[in-house]
C-alpha cells in the first residue's frame, strides 16, 4: 500500500470528506551523483559571490527580484512569508466543471485520494456524483507553501486530485504562429485516406506495461555486471532529512446542509498544505532500478536574485 505523504479533508459547501493524499506517481530512472574522481567524495555546489567568485555567508544573502535591468529590490523573509497563502489543511472545491473542458496542457502532476474510514460513505457519494454527472471538481490546493489550481476527479473507484498549471503558465496554440502551409493545407481525397489506413494499421489497445525505460534497463544491467566484478567505490552517504506529517483535521457535516448554503457561498481564497515531502537520495541507493535520473543536484540551492518573469501573451 501506498505511504500517506498528507491527510486532510476536501470540502465543498458544507460537506468535509476526511482524506490521505498519496502520490500517484514514482521515480522509474537512475540517479547519477557526482563523485570527485580522486578521492570518490561527494561533490556539491558553495555559494559564491559570482562578481569576486569568494564563497559567501549564508547569513550575508538575502533575497531580491530584478525590478530593471541590474536594479534589484530585496525583500526580507518576513515580507516573502505574508505573500504566501493561509494554510487550511484542505482541499477547497469551488465549483465543477464539465469532465472533458480542461485542455491537456493545463495537467501537471496526479495524486491519489484515499479516505479515512469516517469519511467512505460520503468519499463514495462523491466519486459516484462526479461520475454520473461527468463533472470534476475545480479546487485550490496548497503544496509546500504554494497555491495550485486543481480538480478532483473520480477514476474507477477513487478519486484523484490532479495539480493544474495556472492560465498564465500555458502558452495560447496562437504562439505557435503555423503557416497558411501547416493550417490550410491542400489535401487530396486519396492522400487523407492512405493516412487514415495507415492510423487504422497501426492502432492498438493501450498497455502501459508494455513499455519500458531501456536505458535504465542498461545502465542497471552495467551497474550489476560491474559490481559483481567488485568495481565499487566506497563513498559516505549524505544524511536524510526526516519525512514531516501534517496533521490531520477531523471535520465532518452533514450534506443536507450544503445544499441550501452552496449556492450562497462564495470561492475561497486558500487552501489546504501538504507536507514537504523528502526527496533527497542517498548515495546507497544508486544500485536501486526504480531512481529517476537526474542530474546532480545540490543539498541547498544558491539562493540567487529572483528575475521577474515575463509571461508570454498569447493572441486573443
Amino acid at each position: 500500500m501506498a505511504r500517506s505523504i498528507w491527510k486532510g479533508a476536501i470540502s465543498f459547501g458544507l460537506v468535509h470528506i476526511p482524506i490521505s493524499l498519496q502520490s500517484a506517481t514514482s521515480s522509474s530512472g537512475i540517479d547519477f551523483d557526482w563523485l570527485d574522481s580522486r578521492t570518490m567524495d561527494p561533490v556539491g555546489y558553495k555559494r559564491i559571490n559570482k562578481t569576486t567568485g569568494k564563497d559567501i555567508e549564508k547569513e550575508h544573502i538575502v533575497k531580491g527580484v530584478e525590478y530593471e535591468k541590474g536594479r534589484y529590490v530585496v525583500l526580507s523573509e518576513d515580507e516573502i512569508a505574508l505573500a504566501h497563502p493561509k494554510s487550511t489543511q484542505t482541499i477547497d472545491i469551488f465549483s465543477f466543471v464539465e469532465k472533458h473542458s480542461i485542455p491537456l496542457a493545463y495537467i501537471e502532476t496526479p495524486y491519489y485520494l484515499a479516505p479515512d474510514k469516517r469519511g467512505e460513505k460520503v468519499y463514495a457519494l462523491l466519486r459516484e456524483t462526479l461520475s454520473s454527472t461527468e463533472k470534476i471538481g475545480l479546487a485550490y490546493v496548497i503544496l509546500h507553501t504554494k497555491q495550485h489550481l486543481a480538480a478532483v476527479m473520480p477514476i474507477e473507484n477513487a478519486l484523484v486530485l490532479v495539480l493544474l498549471r495556472w492560465p498564465s503558465e500555458v502558452r495560447d496554440i496562437s504562439t505557435l504562429e503555423l503557416t497558411q502551409a501547416a493550417t490550410n493545407a491542400t489535401l487530396s481525397a486519396a492522400e487523407k485516406q492512405m493516412a487514415k489506413r495507415l492510423v487504422e494499421d497501426m492502432t492498438t489497445q493501450w498497455k502501459p506495461e508494455d513499455y519500458a525505460d531501456t536505458f535504465g534497463d542498461k545502465i542497471m544491467a552495467l551497474v550489476e555486471t560491474k559490481a559483481a566484478q567488485g568495481k565499487i567505490e566506497n563513498v559516505e552517504a549524505d544524511e536524510t532529512s526526516p519525512r514531516k506529517n501534517a496533521d490531520v483535521i477531523d471535520l465532518t457535516e452533514l450534506l443536507k446542509r450544503s445544499l441550501g448554503a452552496g449556492k450562497k457561498s462564495a470561492k475561497p481564497t486558500s487552501t489546504a498544505t501538504v507536507a514537504t515531502i523528502d526527496k533527497r537520495k542517498t548515495a546507497k541507493n544508486a544500485s536501486k532500478p526504480d531512481k529517476k535520473v537526474t542530474a546532480k543536484k545540490a543539498s541547498e540551492k544558491t539562493p540567487a536574485a529572483a528575475k521577474i518573469s515575463k509571461k508570454s501573451q498569447g493572441k486573443k
